[in-house]
């Protein structure tokens, strides 16, 4: 089913933007992990829009509220190994700023091959079970998830490596300090460089005066995993990465280690030399994203997701009406980002976690 990932930490994301609520079912978090609500809404609110910053003025309070699958004993949450299933209300919709396009596709946007698909059944209000908005469980599914796995000592952080032309610091691909990485995993605007903070802020303030968008690139890292989690050929992590994260609507790209820029490099240098620290292996580079065979080797796993300008946009643009099957223009009303990537980025920290908790699940090697 389209809507479900995973296969031991299996959730299963449900609704619509303009719906009564969203939500998800995770079956099942491990049994006994009691869950830091505060930490869970840190998360759910770096995803929430704030309504500045070239952020939508639609402003949800986002609120999980957990339906089954925990206890509270003296003000403490703690799962039962059942699913946990939350609920997450949507209560600030405008359902009339779609009147317009109803049956006139908006570029970029699922709006057609929905239409197609499902026959003309599709909400287009929002963009449906399409829209960005479904992000919001799967934050709350990876919340929880990265609070079972720091308790195994992984962390995981991301920061904005570039928007539009402007680009961040990169991050040590070798070694991440977890006061960088906490840093990071907390903030709403996560940037190595404070003066790229600012010109990128500049350039989405471009964008959105010119009632255009902005897309960009983020830059995730995994620390504290050890070597031998995932497989081979299909199984690799890699594959379940890349599954989780390519479900992310304006995902348009992934990349592990240096990706692309490995075809510039010969292999003496693609390699990543092996050395002993203590008792542990280690390599001196990481080009390979802390992955080899689809397996982890220990160092930090890397890797940076493309996340393309917000489909909609305030400017004209050419479309088709697929009720009367003609050419149309078409003007988008309603509430959008200029740019999406900053509420992104814990959304992808949100599939890594649910991605590697769920492998070293199914791998029994959750302690």
């Amino acid at each position: 089913m389209s809507s479900t990932l995973g296969t031991n930490y299996k959730i299963s994301i449900f609704g619509e933007s303009h719906g009564t609520a969203i939500g998800a079912v995770i079956d099942a978090p491990p049994p006994g992990l009691v869950i830091d609500m505060n930490q869970v809404l840190v998360q759910m609110a770096r995803r929430a829009p704030d309504g500045k910053d070239g952020s939508t003025k639609r402003v949800e309070a986002d609120t999980p509220h957990i339906q089954s699958g925990v206890l509270e004993r003296d003000g403490v949450l703690t799962t039962t190994g059942a699913p946990l299933c939350v609920l997450i209300q949507n209560t600030n919709t405008r359902s009339s700023d779609y009147q317009n396009i109803s049956h006139i596709a908006r570029p970029a946007h699922a709006d057609y091959t929905g239409y197609i698909h499902y026959s003309g059944y599709n909400d287009i209000r929002g963009g449906g079970h399409f829209s960005g908005r479904l992000t919001a469980p799967l934050v709350f599914a990876g919340a929880v998830a990265r609070q079972a796995l720091v308790q195994m000592g992984i962390r995981i952080c991301a920061h904005i490596a570039s928007i539009g032309d402007v680009c961040d610091a990169a991050l040590d691909p070798c070694n991440i300090p977890s006061d960088v990485a906490d840093r990071l995993s907390h903030s709403d605007f996560p940037v190595l460089d404070a003066v790229q903070e600012k010109l990128m802020k500049n350039e989405i303030e471009r964008a959105r005066m010119d009632a255009d968008s902005v897309g960009g690139i983020i830059e995730c890292a995994v620390t504290g995993i050890p070597a031998g989690i995932g497989a081979p050929i299909f199984d690799a992590l890699e594959c379940k990465i890349a599954h989780a994260v390519f479900g992310i609507p304006a995902v348009k790209g992934l990349e592990f280690g240096a990706g692309f820029e490995l075809t510039k490099m010969r292999g003496s240098t693609a390699n990543d030399p092996m050395r002993m620290q203590g008792d542990r292996v280690i390599t001196t580079s990481n080009n390979n994203g802390g992955i080899l065979g689809g397996i982890t080797n220990g160092m930090p796993v890397l890797f940076r997701a493309a996340v393309k300008p917000t489909a909609s946009i305030g400017l004209p643009q050419q479309s088709i009406d697929y009720a009367k099957n003609c050419d149309a223009d078409l003007i988008i009303k309603g509430r959008h980002d200029a740019c999406i990537v900053p509420r992104a980025v814990p959304v992808i920290e949100a599939a890594a976690a649910v991605a590697i908790l769920d492998e070293i699940m199914a791998e029994g090697k959750y302690a």
